[in-house]
């Protein structure tokens, strides 16, 4: 009876260790199960966190980029402006100097059409010397002066135009008579001078007035 005690008493003792092994095993899963759990929701957050960022980043190089573009068309406007601004500039100081050329060309040239009439006096006073009796020294004098000043006018760009054997130019002269000739060859072309003509470094300042033979 004592030995039927025993085992029993064996029995349930080894019973009671498998039990114990399968509750022991059981936690032990379900603590691994709930690791699991723990470490794919961190991972979750971790992806999610992860995600937020690259989003983010990704927003920020959108932006940028928004920027950047927005730089260079600034940069491409400014640098029109400054081209624009530069040839505007470059027009304006091309047109002022131009200005004052004219200016300064346009005073001499008021100066020497005022001294022309004197130069056809003094033109006259050489001829009316040439012809009368007066002293070699009055007329070499004379002429020494009117070739100062032709000299000094020519070096300003006055030129005579010529009218030599030259045909009716309107470019150049103004007619003021017309005289009959027998020659063909000589109609259209210029007979005499009334007064003579000039131009100011190619610019006419006064027509030659002449007599046409027709």
């Amino acid at each position: 009876m004592e030995n039927m005690n025993n085992e029993e008493k064996d029995l349930k003792q080894e019973e009671a260790a498998a039990v114990n092994e399968e509750l022991t095993d059981a936690v032990n899963e379900e603590q691994k199960d709930c690791k699991e759990g723990k470490n794919s929701k961190k991972e979750k957050k971790a992806e999610k966190k992860a995600s937020a960022k690259v989003a983010e980043l990704e927003k920020r190089i959108a932006e940028l980029e928004e920027k950047n573009n927005k730089f260079e068309e600034k940069a491409l406007k400014d640098k029109d402006d400054y081209i624009r601004l530069m040839a505007e500039f470059d027009n304006f100081r091309r047109r002022t100097a131009q200005e004052k050329l004219d200016l300064v060309s346009t005073a001499s040239e008021e100066i020497i059409k005022g001294i022309l009439p004197i130069l056809d006096d003094f033109e006259r006073a050489v001829k009316a010397l040439a012809e009368t009796e007066d002293s070699a020294s009055a007329k070499e004098g004379t002429e020494l002066i009117y070739n100062k000043l032709v000299g000094f006018l020519k070096s300003k760009g006055l030129a005579r135009i010529e009218t030599e054997g030259k045909d009716f130019d309107t470019d150049f002269f103004e007619a003021v008579a017309q005289f009959p000739v027998q020659e063909e060859d000589k109609k259209g072309k210029i007979f005499d001078v009334v007064q003579a003509g000039y131009t100011l470094n190619g610019k006419v300042i006064r027509f030659a007035k002449v007599v046409v033979a027709i």
